[in-house]
């Protein structure tokens, strides 16, 4: 099959380089490519990479995926399949669907679920449009687990967002949490509570947490309100922990309005 790769950075690399081993034709461009990996044949244009492309991948930042979209939709072949590996908004993969579709190419979403510079072409992947289970036969032979949805362009991103809610908002809360920790000489028994809290059955921890924050919000907003001044004191800036004195805030004042709408609602006796 005659693949095309644009953007050949971290992950552009990666791909281009196991469609080569898996025995395609690999095109690839990318205006700050000088040397491409080996097997794959690199031209200066978008026109010029797409033009005879069963399968395009788009790995660029998602700032000028619509740039790229425009510039190669005219230049697609009939019937082939543009994959959208960006993190581009929903609503953004919507739109280049509907582009890509007026064309009469198949357009896939392309939700990269994982760090690929971990896993590589193995990365675990999500995918919606038409497209996308042309791109579920074309990786799955790399190893990597693809959950295909029947969703139109723009749900596999959906997901992808979701997930980095928890993810990113994870990650930075332990980085200051740590950094905290490093900064009141307690780093290693910091480490082992987060290890220990994430330890076990993940879903009794979901739980737990949910309920927990609802029913007792008023005294841990306190709480937090102390551990942010705390962090101001160790020199430490308590972005994540001011935000979740801020959600403890919001949820409290929400049981209280909840509260004292359920006492009007009991008739007078």
């Amino acid at each position: 099959m005659k693949c095309t790769v644009i953007g050949l950075g971290e992950a552009g690399i990666r791909y281009a380089t196991a469609l080569v081993e898996l025995g395609h034709d690999v095109i690839g461009t990318d205006p700050a490519a000088t040397e491409p990996p080996h097997g794959v044949a690199l031209v200066a244009t978008i026109e010029e990479a797409v033009s005879n492309a069963d399968v395009v991948l788009v790995m660029t930042s998602a700032s000028v995926a619509p740039t790229i979209c425009d510039t190669a939709v005219p230049h697609l072949k009939a019937g082939s399949c543009y994959a959208d590996f960006t993190s581009s908004a929903p609503t953004v993969m919507a739109q280049l669907g509907d582009r890509v579709a007026a064309a009469g190419s198949l357009f896939a979403d392309v939700a990269i679920l994982g760090p690929v510079a971990w896993h590589g072409a193995r990365t675990p992947l999500m995918v919606s449009g038409v497209g996308g289970p042309g791109v579920a036969e074309l990786l799955r032979p790399a190893g990597a687990p693809i959950d295909v949805l029947d969703e139109p362009p723009g749900s596999a991103m959906a997901h992808k967002l979701l997930r980095s809610v928890f993810m990113k908002g994870l990650a930075s809360l332990i980085v200051e949490a740590v950094d905290a920790g490093r900064a009141a000489g307690y780093e290693s028994w910091v480490r082992e509570q987060i290890s220990a809290q994430l330890a076990g059955d993940g879903q009794a921890v979901i739980d737990r947490l949910l309920n927990g924050t609802r029913t007792h919000a008023e005294r841990r907003a306190h709480e937090m309100r102390d551990a942010t001044g705390y962090l101001i004191d160790l020199g430490v800036e308590p972005t994540m922990t001011a935000a979740a004195q801020a959600t403890h805030e919001r949820i409290s004042t929400a049981n209280r309005r909840a509260a004292v709408d359920a006492s009007e609602e009991v008739p007078a006796r």
